[in-house]
C-alpha cells in the first residue's frame, strides 16, 4: 500500500510539473523575477553613489555602473570636506562580480576630456569601457568640495538644448578595463549639431551591433539622431533621425508620438540578434524600430498619458537566442514593462515608486546577464543599482496576482 501511495504522489507531482511547463490551459507563460535586497554588497571607504545613470554587463557577467559623483548634496559629502566621518562619492566607474563584490573602480583622470555629466556605459567584446555624457555646461569644481556648493547650481542635465549652443559633452570616451584612456570620438564643445560627422552631442547610451565592430549611439540629449561609429577607427559610419529621415534640430513640441523627428533625449538604441534596433524617443513616448542600416520598420507608443520625463528610458532583452522577451525601464511611471518582443504585446509590469528593494525612483537603465537576471540603475535621488533574479517561467496569473510588488521575494515581509 505504501508503495502505491508513493507512486501516486510521484505521478501527481509529475502531472503538476507538466501542467506548469505547458501553462495553465492556454495561459501565457512569462518570466518571473524577484529582487535580491542584498545585492550589491556595501561599498568601502564610506563611499556612496550619486545619480546612477548607466549599467552594463561584460563577458564574465560582471556588472559595471557609472554614476555622477557631483550629484551628491552637501550633507551627503561631509567626509569629502573633513566635516564628519561620512560620506564621500564613490569613483565614477565601478565593477561588481555576479555575487555583488566590488572588484574594480576608477574615475576622472587628467590628460583627456571627461564629461561634465556622466551618462551611459557599455563594455565591448575585448573588455574595453565606453562612456557617454550629457553635460551641456562646462565642468565644475571637484565633487563634494566647498567650492562646488559655493558655486551657482548648473542647469539640469535633462534640459532641452538648442543646437546652436556650445555643448561640453560632445564626445565618447574609450578606456581599458583598468581605466587607461584609449581614445575619443569628438571633442569637448565641438558639436555643430545633428548633421556633424566628427562629434556627438549628449550621448545617452552606446551599444554594439552584434557580429560587428560598429556601435550605435543614442545621440540624444543635444542631437536628435542615432549615429553609428566604428570602434577600431573611431570614425563616423552613418546616422538617421525619426522614421529613418535626415536628422533635424528644428524645435518641436514634446509628447507627440507622431512627431516627424526625435525629441530630446533620444535615450536608448538597443540592437537585437535578428537585425533590428529599438530606439527610445523618451519624451515622444514611443519606441521606433529600425534595421541595422537605419531603415524604418515600425513604432509603438508606451504609456501615452505620461508627461514629465517621458516613458521609455532603456530596453533590455531576455538572453535566449530568440530574445523572446523585451524589458523596458520606465523612469516616470516607476516600473519595468515586460513585452513579448515579436508581437509587441505588453504581458505585465513590475515595480512601483518607492525606496524599498524592488521599488524604483526614476529607474533609468536596464540590462540582463547570461542567466536572465535583470539589473537596473536609478537616477535623481534613486542613486542605486538593483538586481532582479530570474526565477523561471510561470503562468501570467502568478505574476499579475502580486500587483506592483510581484518582484518581492516569496515569503518576504512575513
Amino acid at each position: 500500500m505504501a508503495a502505491v501511495l508513493i507512486a501516486g504522489l510521484v505521478l501527481v507531482k509529475q502531472s503538476r510539473a507538466a501542467v506548469r511547463a505547458a501553462g495553465v490551459g492556454d495561459e501565457v507563460m512569462v518570466p518571473k523575477f524577484e529582487v535580491d535586497p542584498f545585492w550589491p554588497k556595501p561599498l568601502p571607504n564610506h563611499w556612496i553613489l550619486g545619480m546612477t545613470i548607466g549599467v552594463a554587463i561584460d563577458a564574465h557577467d560582471d556588472v559595471w555602473i557609472v554614476h555622477r559623483p557631483q550629484s551628491l548634496d552637501e550633507k551627503e559629502s561631509y567626509l569629502t570636506r573633513g566635516e564628519a566621518d561620512c560620506c564621500t562619492a564613490a569613483p565614477d566607474v565601478l565593477e561588481f562580480d555576479p555575487a555583488g563584490n566590488l572588484i574594480r573602480y576608477w574615475g576622472k583622470a587628467p590628460g583627456h576630456d571627461w564629461p561634465s555629466s556622466n551618462h551611459g556605459i557599455t563594455i565591448d567584446s575585448d573588455g574595453n569601457v565606453w562612456l557617454g555624457g550629457n553635460g551641456a555646461v562646462q565642468p565644475g569644481p571637484p565633487p563634494g568640495s566647498a567650492a562646488q556648493f559655493a558655486a551657482a547650481p548648473a542647469p539640469a542635465p535633462d534640459a532641452d538644448v538648442n543646437a546652436k549652443q556650445i555643448y561640453h559633452d560632445s564626445f565618447i570616451l574609450k578606456f581599458s578595463p583598468d581605466g587607461k584612456f584609449l581614445g575619443e570620438i569628438g571633442s569637448a564643445n565641438g558639436s555643430k549639431g545633428s548633421l556633424d560627422t566628427k562629434n556627438v552631442k549628449g550621448v545617452a547610451e552606446i551599444r554594439f551591433i552584434p557580429g560587428t565592430h560598429d556601435f550605435i549611439a543614442a545621440d540624444g540629449y543635444g542631437n536628435h539622431r542615432i549615429s553609428v561609429w566604428n570602434a577600431d577607427t573611431l570614425q563616423f559610419v552613418r546616422m538617421w533621425g525619426a522614421f529613418g529621415h535626415t536628422p533635424s534640430d528644428d524645435p518641436l513640441p514634446m509628447y507627440k508620438p507622431d512627431s516627424p523627428q526625435f525629441g530630446n533625449p533620444v535615450h536608448c538604441a538597443d540592437p537585437s540578434n535578428d537585425g533590428l534596433i529599438y530606439v527610445c524617443d523618451r519624451k515622444n513616448l514611443r519606441i521606433q524600430i529600425f534595421k541595422y542600416d537605419g531603415t524604418y520598420v515600425k513604432q509603438f507608443v508606451l504609456e501615452p498619458g505620461t508627461r514629465g520625463d517621458g516613458s521609455p528610458f532603456e530596453i533590455a532583452f531576455s538572453p535566449d537566442p530568440e530574445q523572446k522577451f523585451m524589458y523596458i525601464a520606465d523612469g516616470s511611471n516607476m516600473k519595468i514593462h515586460v513585452f513579448d518582443r515579436q508581437s509587441l504585446k505588453e504581458l505585465y509590469s513590475f515595480g512601483d515608486g518607492g525606496r524599498q528593494p524592488g521599488e524604483f525612483y526614476a529607474v533609468h537603465n536596464i540590462v540582463t546577464d547570461s542567466e536572465g537576471d535583470i539589473f537596473t540603475a536609478e537616477t535623481y535621488h534613486g542613486q542605486r543599482v538593483q538586481k532582479f533574479v530570474y526565477k523561471g517561467m510561470v503562468p501570467l496569473s502568478e505574476v499579475k496576482s502580486g500587483g506592483a510588488s510581484a518582484a518581492w521575494p516569496s515569503g518576504g515581509g512575513n
